[in-house]
């Protein structure tokens, strides 16, 4: 009897669980759907009292006007590059400098991964004047390598691969080793192959963060056809009056890659939140 009502209860709170993360989940959607919704609003119906939630009729003059007004396939493609080739080069840099604190035995190695974490809790806020003072020097601004230099190699993508790589087994390198690899022979044949999943969710944060960045791409472009997808919608804004059904539209045409971009590898952004946990 005391079985059957512990079961009971069970199945209860596991439906109220999932009844709050339900609930939960459509009001952290709510801002999407506005956003979208107001993209294909008519001008009046933007700022209507009561507001609309369904958009009728449906409307493109929003989108019309962001590609009519403004230089946002040129900002689209900015971003792409940008993103693109950061995602690449952490890629690269942060399993390299991975590898041998994960996989090699070295004075003063943990001494060095503890500075690299370090680096990790300092403000990106204290670096931005640092920053900008190099790139300014070297020649940098307004220009693709002063948008991509700072961000090449980052403390968490060497973090998140150091941590994947120790629970690789030891004896594939020990096999490797036996059939005569050399030491960049393991590295690119053994070990990169096995930390595919890592690899895979760190392109997808470092991508998407990349996407959506304001700060750096705001201070080290002042031209309009350097600017960022971020930047050049929020040049949009105009001082005396807001087109909200512009920002929106602009916002969604954003947006949207990065909402493929989840749907299409959703398993990766779930397996990003235990990668490298486990330590075998």
């Amino acid at each position: 009897m005391n079985s059957k009502r512990a079961l009971r209860l069970g199945e209860v709170l596991k439906c109220l669980v999932y009844l709050l993360l339900t609930i939960y989940a459509v009001i952290s959607l709510l801002p999407l759907f506005w956003m979208f919704t107001t993209a294909f609003k008519e001008g009046s119906a933007v700022i209507s009292m009561p507001p609309q939630w369904i958009p009728y009729p449906t409307s493109l003059e929003h989108f019309r006007k962001l590609f009519s007004v403004s230089s946002i396939f040129r900002w689209l493609f900015n971003s792409a590059i940008v993103a693109s080739l950061v995602t690449a080069f952490n890629l690269i840099f942060a399993s390299m400098a991975a590898y041998p604190l994960a996989r090699k035995q070295f004075a003063g190695r943990d001494l060095i991964f503890w500075l690299i974490i370090s680096m990790m809790m300092i403000p990106g806020q204290i670096t931005l004047v640092p920053l900008f003072l190099m790139v300014s020097k070297q020649g940098f601004l307004n220009k693709y390598m002063g948008l991509i230099l700072p961000s090449m190699v980052t403390p968490f993508g060497i973090f998140l691969l150091k941590q994947f790589m120790q629970t690789l087994p030891k004896e594939v390198e020990d096999a490797a080793i036996i059939d005569g690899c050399g030491e960049f022979a393991i590295y690119s044949r053994i070990i990169l192959p096995l930390t595919k999943p890592a690899l895979a969710v760190l392109a997808i944060f470092i991508f998407t963060g990349n996407w959506n960045t304001l700060v750096w791409p705001l201070i080290a472009t002042n031209s309009e056809l350097m600017r960022t997808l971020p930047v050049g919608l929020a040049s949009l804004r105009q001082e005396q009056m807001v087109d909200y059904g512009l920002l929106m539209a602009g916002a969604a045409f954003m947006a949207a890659p990065m909402i493929i971009l989840f749907l299409r590898f959703q398993q990766f952004f779930t397996k990003g939140l235990t990668v490298g946990a486990v330590k075998g």
